[in-house]
């Protein structure tokens, strides 16, 4: 949920779906998908919303379905879940709520199947689980012990969520991977500061529809010589009901790196993978979007940098939707480059005591940053009925702080330069 709370305070999760699965099944019913629905999507470089060129282009395969693999796995997935236990989130509701009239139109749009004139939410929505079963499966692969938890959870005004948890794997210490679809009314107060970033939305004093969906990865390994990753990917509309097209929409999101052990070999494959990417839709996107990074995983009373950065974006309605769809797929597309090549080197290092402290020490400043600067933390957890697990779920297993701790400046400090002063890993 945090990285849809980024962009909005969420409310009303009223009530969670309760499984506890092994992934795998997720993956068959993905791979069944891909079988059945062998067709992809594919766009070309759409023209802007406000441009009078006319609609994007489709290759003809695409023209009579859309690859929605992500939400036809997903919902073969719980259709053959047997045992679906409903249980109460922390915070009941005081008045009750009904789907959206935009919920329930689109919950038959799913059915009827989506198309390449499907509203950009559900195809935005169908992404990101596509993309969670593919990165679980992987780094199940790579951890060979551990299994993902699978947590569903429902919202009574439309939306649903997975949220995908792996602990004391061989690998990998903590691994979530989680989705989250809501439909909601904005207040007036948070429409009107959502202003400020969005001229074209009107003053008003009603609360307006909404919608949010996104993806969430965070990676804690075991190996002090193995760095944490985090990633998510977003995108929110405001106003509009049914067929209505939203006011105004928007996607963000972005990738960072937070090493313990400093490697600069590390540091330039995890930031050239996110360029090149980067590099394929706008040319001053990397260079952005880095230094929004840097800037936004700032942890003040440290005066240090959470990580060794990547991208970071957001309120990102500079081209059309089409075209923002297909920057936010390839980024997100480009992860498991981004990230498995470096496991790989690590995963398996000797590392030391000391070491190990080192590494408890730096993620005690990865919870400081999440829990006293992230907007999506901090929003989600001053949310009625937020599910608290999903927020706290990128939250490392283990961590430390020790009172005066000394900083082995021989052992680390190039990596606490870097922290300190970001460096371009790559040319910009």
């Amino acid at each position: 949920m945090t990285h849809i709370a980024r962009s909005i305070s969420l409310c009303g999760l009223t009530r969670v779906s309760h499984i506890t699965a092994s992934r795998s099944l997720l993956h068959r019913s993905y791979s069944r998908a891909i079988s059945s629905h062998g067709r992809l999507y594919s766009t070309s470089a759409a023209s802007s919303r406000t441009s009078q060129q006319g609609a994007p282009k489709f290759s003809s395969a695409s023209v009579k379905a859309f690859t929605v693999i992500g939400a036809i796995a997903a919902a073969t997935f719980w259709s053959q879940m047997p045992n679906v236990k409903q249980v109460e989130c922390e915070a009941p509701q005081k008045q009750e709520k009904k789907p959206s009239k935009t919920a329930q139109a689109d919950q038959k749009r799913k059915l009827e199947g989506l198309t390449k004139d499907s509203p950009m939410r559900l195809r935005m929505e169908a992404f990101n689980k596509r993309l969670q079963a593919e990165i679980t499966a992987r780094i199940e692969q790579l951890d060979g012990q551990g299994k993902f938890r699978v947590d569903q959870w429902n919202r009574v005004e439309g939306g649903d969520g997975i949220s995908m948890v792996l602990q004391d794997g061989k690998v990998f210490e903590k691994a979530g991977v989680g989705v989250s679809v809501v439909y909601g009314m904005l207040p007036p107060a948070a429409v009107a500061q959502m202003r400020a970033e969005h001229p074209n939305i009107e003053v008003t004093n009603k609360a307006m529809p909404f919608f949010a969906t996104g993806i969430s990865c965070v990676m804690h390994p075991h190996n002090p010589n193995a760095p944490t990753v985090h990633f998510n990917y977003r995108y929110f509309e405001l106003g509009g009901e049914e067929d209505g097209e939203p006011i105004s929409w928007w996607f963000g999101g972005g990738c960072d790196l937070t090493p313990t052990i400093l490697f600069e070999e590390d540091a330039v494959h995890f930031h050239q993978v996110i360029k090149e990417a980067c590099d394929k839709h706008d040319p001053r996107y990397y260079k952005d979007f880095k230094k929004w990074c840097d800037d936004y995983f700032y942890i003040a009373h440290r005066g240090e940098r959470r990580g060794i950065g990547g991208i970071f974006f957001d309120d990102l309605d500079d081209k059309s939707p089409d075209e923002l769809f297909e920057f936010v797929q390839t980024c997100g597309n480009a992860f498991l480059n981004q990230y498995i090549p470096i496991m790989e080197r690590r995963k398996d290092m000797p590392f030391t005591e000391q070491q190990k402290l080192w590494q408890q020490i730096r993620r005690g400043r990865y919870v400081e940053f999440n829990l006293v600067y992230d907007r999506g933390t901090k929003f989600g957890l001053l949310t009625p009925g937020a599910r608290i697990e999903s927020i706290m779920m990128s939250m490392p297993l283990t961590a430390r702080w020790e009172y005066m701790h000394d900083i082995d400046l021989q052992a680390h400090g190039k990596l606490m330069e870097v922290l300190r002063a970001p460096k371009d890993w790559v040319p910009v």
